[in-house]
């Protein structure tokens, strides 16, 4: 959905501080407008429609200042649908919030992302962003281009060169199989890794203190699944 509106963007009013900045063409009409309560709640709309689509998981509105026009588009797309989902647990073994993770499915579907995106997709400030969006980069799953206003983030890979990484670790090898196989159980643990009963009970102990696997049953019957 595409909604334009003759005129650009008044005063200091940008793409960029859209969410924040305020500017009236008219602001004595605007003065009487309020007075008598045909407006109220000046400068909330675009947060309210922000704050809406992100609650129902869509892909914040695009803005386009043309000087002569302002234009809005509506992505008519869930970011978090389950194609997007499996397509994360491939970084389980990574530490990531909620945010960064929703970060990456823009990713996969952009190519690129910068601080105000972040912020719009996250509803977080500029400086939680920043620090967010540089903890990707420290995970190589992320690329840094350029500095300053202009920096920008990639996909250091391919999404499917990126599902092509092999985990490192016994704990990422473990959750690997879960995220293929759904389960994982401790004689498959000592398969897999070739280690003995008490190294394997250990590892899925580990991972699940950490919340990374979940226990089902008991005994013998004992298996582990993501959480």
């Amino acid at each position: 959905l595409e909604i334009q509106s003759p005129g650009g963007l008044f005063g200091n009013v940008t793409t960029e501080n859209i969410e924040e900045e305020q500017s009236t063409r008219n602001a004595r009409l605007m003065r009487m407008m309020e007075d008598i309560h045909i407006v109220e709640n000046r400068g909330s709309g675009i947060k309210a429609m922000l704050h809406v689509m992100r609650e129902a998981n869509l892909e914040p509105p695009a803005f386009e200042d043309r000087r002569t026009s302002f234009r809005v588009t509506f992505r008519n797309h869930t970011l978090m649908n389950p194609d997007a989902v499996s397509w994360l647990n491939q970084f389980a073994a990574t530490a990531l919030n909620d945010r960064q993770r929703l970060a990456l499915v823009y990713l996969r579907q952009h190519q690129h992302i910068n601080n105000r995106d972040y912020r719009r997709l996250n509803r977080v400030d500029s400086t939680l962003a920043g620090q967010e969006l540089r903890g990707l980069v420290d995970t190589g799953l992320v690329d840094q281009e350029n500095v300053g206003r202009w920096t920008r983030y990639r996909l250091q890979a391919s999404p499917e060169r990126l599902e092509q990484q092999e985990p490192q670790t016994d704990e990422d090898r473990i959750v690997a199989h879960v995220q293929k196989a759904g389960t994982i159980t401790n004689s498959e643990c000592r398969v897999l890794l070739g280690v003995d009963d008490t190294r394997a009970y250990y590892l899925l102990k580990k991972l699940s203190d950490a919340g990374r696997l979940k226990p089902q049953g008991r005994g013998k019957w004992r298996q582990y699944i993501l959480p």
